[in-house]
């Protein structure tokens, strides 16, 4: 049996109250993980193109601003 597989079975089987303390500490590992992952892209550079296109589009013009449907009306 893999890893998973046995962190899957223990994950089952916890009580309500276990299952709970997990999901809090596994979103926060996962949230932890994930902003130094982008964090490590950005120091290398990925992001710069990107940075550059829309700063190239909003010089020109080109840029709008974008309002979220979960914001209006707030």
């Amino acid at each position: 049996m893999s890893s998973v597989e046995d962190i899957e079975k223990a994950v089952e089987k916890l009580p309500d109250d276990q299952l709970a303390r997990f999901r809090a500490w596994f979103a926060a590992f996962d949230a932890t993980r994930f902003d130094r992952r982008l964090a490590d892209d950005a120091s290398a550079g990925l992001f710069d193109r990107l940075a550059d296109e829309a700063l190239d589009e909003h010089r020109r013009g080109e840029s709008r601003v974008w309002s979220s449907p979960s914001l209006r009306g707030a």
